[in-house]
């Protein structure tokens, strides 16, 4: 993987990972038209997605010092509430993480057929909450742990992770600003640990060799652009427009099953 590859990949992953259109399923793609090898994927991934979680720190910097000012008071105020309901919504994606980790991993393997159909998915998702007009509820705990479990399909290439949670939860009746917050803080604890546990692994094992200034180019660039997505996604459910993403996820998977 040269410095140009991995600065195109990495603008990919930053814009993908926040605009309902399936990170994992566009790197796949992105991958499989570069033809990079399967060690250095690994190696990249775990880089550019540290880059994403950054990006989302970044964007809600404010609100995360705000929530953590508040919740360490050990009172039970709204930021203590909400840290309970980040921390119920990630029960379902431990589990995944813990019992089947390795069955997820062999499904990112280039099968772009399978992208395809789950990019068809996300599609059908995005364009039925694309049709909610009215959300005016908070997330609730049982809420929580619902958008919890649609964040555990979403391990699978194809299931855009905002995708799949943002439209859950305009579907269950939240608030469109609640939904998006909500989405982008809740994956913010899992990435950082599988990413640990990824990065530990990796290092007993030996890192696939890639160039560090391919890396740099794909971190930074996975960073600006994922800033850049963040903030245009907030904009996008508060207006509404999830059903152009829906359009789109239907086009490429078709084309992806087709080609």
């Amino acid at each position: 993987m040269n410095w140009l590859e991995a600065l195109l990949l990495g603008l990919l992953q930053g814009l993908t990972e926040f605009l309902p259109v399936s990170s994992s399923g566009h790197l796949e793609i992105g991958q499989a038209i570069l033809k990079t090898e399967a060690g250095e994927n690994l190696t990249f991934a775990i880089v550019v997605h540290g880059a994403t979680v950054l990006s989302t720190i970044v964007v809600f910097f404010s609100e995360i010092k705000k929530i953590t000012r508040e919740s360490i008071l050990f009172q039970w105020n709204e930021s203590t509430k909400f840290v309970v309901k980040i921390l119920i919504s990630m029960i379902p994606v431990g589990i995944v993480g813990l019992l089947f980790k390795d069955f997820v991993e062999g499904l990112y393997t280039g099968n772009i057929r399978f992208v395809g159909f789950m990019l068809l998915i996300t599609a059908s998702m995005l364009f039925l909450a694309g049709r909610i007009k009215t959300t005016q509820k908070d997330v609730s705990y049982l809420r929580a742990f619902i958008i919890g479990i649609m964040q555990a399909f979403a391990v699978l290439p194809g299931i855009s992770r905002s995708g799949a949670t943002i439209s859950t939860a305009l579907l269950l009746g939240v608030n469109k600003d609640m939904a998006t917050r909500f989405s982008f803080l809740m994956v913010l604890i899992p990435v950082l640990g599988i990413n640990f546990l990824d990065t530990w692994k990796y290092w007993q094992q030996g890192f696939a060799p890639v160039e560090t200034t391919a890396l740099f180019a794909g971190f930074i660039s996975a960073f600006i652009s994922g800033v850049f997505a963040c903030k245009v996604m907030i904009h996008i459910v508060k207006k509404g427009r999830l059903l152009y993403f829906a359009v789109y996820c239907a086009l490429v998977g078709i084309t992806a099953i087709l080609i």
